[in-house]
């Protein structure tokens, strides 16, 4: 009854965050209106399949199936496109998920900070807002970040005591997270070595016990990329296990020499949503590139020529038109190899992970001109010096080498080296890695508390004496 007690101030702060947030934030755009098509389709016709303006249906793979499932079931229940019940059962979802995190961090920290660093974790995960606002809305991110923090718990569940429930609820926590988003993957390559290890560390009748579990796991995950695979062979005749790199269907245009152009000048957001979002289908303002995008005065007048029979053929990125972006891409990596290959990937992965977390947030682009909005200056940089607060107990929980740390670290890596392949950076691409930054840094935040404080009151304390 005491720990119930003790978690629910916590767990009703984060609620009330959560709530506000789908009060004030709630958007259905974009991604969300995909999602929520195929799962309407899947529902009415029982067809994975995208509606066009004409109320015809076409069959799709552009995104993968977990999504548009969870939208169907919430459609199914409550109400067809009823998107608002799908973000109440994604707050029920990452409430569930900061409790799991607490555990967990309760079952990494040593033995006396146990009690403590569960607590710390479970405040500043149940108060973070770069994941309550994302949990609000009908978005991927929202079932992602509970199936991570799953993951991790049924890792340290099964290191501690390896049995089937654990190792099963870690197999539907890793194949949901990969059928979310493709990136879900990386889970699954950073946590499932925790299993096999400890299958290996067994002996004699346990370790083949253990095995035939592993096998087991590994055979249920592997079913549904399968069916997936199918599909798309049956559909399309082609071989796509995940989703497309640039979510396309089959015979649509990828566009690559676009995006390698867009590739050796974009390192923030801002370009990600003047210039990349807008193309195709938009007016590409050359006034909005950045002077990097040009290397000379030659090459910037051969880019708004390309810009202008971009503009005047329809906004339509053609075939021709795209070929030529490819040559221009091609002539600047040449120009400057180390900078297009290397400074400005690392770039796009900084901005990702330190800039403010404000792109939910009705707050210019360019937050950062205090002339121009003073609150809101202020406001982004509260929100970048909380992000980079986030960031710093992250890093002194991995100092303290909690249980995991290992692994929660190679998820970190892993993700941060697949954002170098990222052409237009969005802040939301790191929010995955946030569960290990609560665990990590609740331990560290109790830590501090439990060796800093108590000495600073005794000093105070002597002092009056004194």
């Amino acid at each position: 009854m005491r720990i119930v007690l003790s978690i629910l101030p916590p767990l009703l702060a984060g609620a009330l965050l959560r709530l506000w947030m789908l009060k004030h934030f709630f958007e259905v755009t974009g991604d969300a209106l995909i999602y929520g098509g195929i799962a309407k389709n899947l529902l009415l016709s029982g067809r994975y399949a995208l509606t066009v303006g004409t109320g015809e249906t076409y069959p799709t793979l552009i995104r993968l199936p977990g999504y548009p499932l969870f939208l169907a079931v919430c459609f199914k229940i409550f109400g067809m496109e009823n998107y608002a019940s799908a973000a109440w059962v994604q707050i029920v979802l990452d409430l569930g998920a900061c409790v799991l995190l607490a555990d967990l961090a309760r079952r990494a920290a040593p033995e006396r900070l146990k009690r403590g660093a569960a607590y710390c974790t479970l405040w500043i995960a149940a108060l973070c807002p770069f994941t309550a606002v994302y949990v609000a809305n009908p978005l991927t991110e929202g079932p992602t970040l509970f199936t991570i923090a799953l993951a991790m718990w049924c890792a340290a569940r099964f290191a501690e005591r390896p049995g089937w429930w654990p190792a099963l609820a870690f197999t539907f926590a890793v194949t949901y997270a990969a059928l979310l988003r493709p990136d879900g993957a990386l889970v699954a390559v950073a946590f499932a070595p925790v299993l096999v290890l400890k299958v290996l560390q067994s002996a004699g009748s346990n370790r083949r016990s253990l095995f035939r579990v592993l096998l087991v796991c590994v055979m249920l995950a592997i079913l549904p990329f399968a069916a997936w695979t199918w599909r798309n062979w049956k559909t399309f005749q082609v071989f796509e296990p995940l989703a497309p790199r640039y979510a396309t269907d089959p015979g649509e245009p990828t566009q690559e020499g676009w995006v390698s152009w867009v590739k050796t000048w974009c390192m923030d957001f801002v370009s990600t949503y003047d210039v990349y979002w807008s193309v195709p289908g938009d007016t590409l303002d050359i006034s909005k590139l950045p002077a990097r995008a040009f290397d000379s005065p030659k090459q910037y007048a051969e880019t708004a020529a390309l810009a202008s029979d971009y503009n005047q053929g329809g906004d339509a990125l053609t075939t021709e038109i795209d070929a030529r972006f490819a040559k221009l891409a091609r002539e600047r990596y040449r120009a400057h190899p180390f900078e297009r290959h290397i400074l400005l990937p690392f770039g796009r992965m900084f901005d990702m992970w330190l800039r403010p977390r404000v792109e939910n947030l009705p707050i210019d682009l360019d937050w950062w001109v205090y002339s121009h909005h003073y609150a809101e200056t202020r406001f982004s940089w509260f929100y970048a010096g909380l992000n980079a607060l986030y960031l710093l107990l992250g890093i002194l929980g991995l100092w303290l080498r909690p249980r995991l740390w290992k692994w929660m670290l190679a998820y970190m890596l892993l993700r941060s080296l697949l954002l170098l392949t990222v052409e237009a950076p969005e802040a939301r691409y790191t929010l995955e890695c946030f569960p290990m930054l609560f665990v990590l840094g609740g331990v560290a935040l109790y830590r501090f508390t439990y060796w800093v404080l108590p000495s600073v009151l005794k000093e105070k304390a002597s002092e009056g004496r004194g």
